[in-house]
């Protein structure tokens, strides 16, 4: 899964890698390196312009809630539920098939975060036991220092209980979709703890490689048979994962020294 990712690079950075050709100064976001379901991030997109002449797509960077809400929603409140969308199920669940196949994106970041799941702790998750003790979280990025880019999906929903001139009006929103992690080795294997991504949990966001990008956000691309090709994991041996300290668990800490690589797992967690 995918419920805390870090994303330190600014508009101009991104804007170099991803090529856009539209972004707003006024909605430049900080540096955050605890990203959290409901806050507001950066994502790119293909989408034509407002009130603009051509109808031709514009490449854009964009500020979304993470959190997708649904356009026949009645309420946003179960937006923060739905920050995953599974790549196996994604082009037939209600809530984000009509995304999918007209509106998708790219959500960047520098990598995300992941608390451990041993197998007898999933055991006891999937009966519906609750289990105490510390996990070690791990960051995991891609080996080369590149933009970790995560597929997702983005939705408009409507707020009508407020006028149409109303700045929040209306809501956009974003979800990422998750596929089943990577069982080859790590690109930088640690010296001890988990050597795979399946090792640390059963769950990744789906990375979306460079070659992938123009075709993912192109809006023209509608069938889902002929999206799903592109739901693909991509080549294995990409990533690295290494320990940084628990304080990553509480989403009020904020700060690099969040991403700082830990000799082994803290004391006292699980692995």
């Amino acid at each position: 899964m995918c419920g805390r990712y870090a994303a330190s690079r600014g508009p101009e950075d991104l804007a170099g890698v991803f090529e856009i050709e539209k972004w707003e100064p006024e909605e430049a976001l900080a540096p955050d390196y605890n990203v959290a379901p409901t806050k507001e991030v950066y994502a790119v997109l293909d989408r034509p312009l407002k009130d603009a002449d051509s109808p031709k797509p514009v490449r854009q960077l964009r500020r979304l809630k993470w959190g997708l809400v649904p356009s026949w929603s009645k309420t946003p409140e179960g937006g923060a539920r739905m920050i995953n969308a599974r790549a196996e199920t994604v082009h037939e669940k209600p809530s984000y098939r009509r995304a999918f196949s007209t509106r998708r994106c790219i959500i960047p970041a520098d990598g995300y975060y992941e608390w451990v799941t041993a197998k007898d702790e999933r055991e006891l998750e999937v009966e519906g036991k609750k289990k105490r003790q510390r996990k070690q979280p791990y960051f995991v990025l891609p080996a080369d220092g590149s933009v970790f880019a995560m597929a997702g999906l983005y939705e408009f929903w409507r707020d009508r209980t407020l006028p149409d001139d109303h700045p929040l009006a209306w809501w956009v929103t974003c979800s990422v979709i998750t596929t089943e992690a990577e069982t080859t080795p790590l690109a930088v294997p640690p010296a001890e703890g988990p050597h795979t991504l399946a090792d640390i949990h059963p769950r990744m966001p789906l990375m979306l490689t460079p070659d992938r990008w123009d075709s993912w956000l192109d809006p023209s691309r509608t069938d889902p048979d002929d999206l799903r090709e592109l739901l693909a994991p991509p080549p294995a041996g990409l990533m690295r994962a290494y320990p940084v300290s628990t304080a990553v668990s509480n989403v009020r800490n904020n700060g690099p020294e969040l991403l700082k690589e830990l000799e082994g797992p803290e004391e006292g967690t699980l692995f």
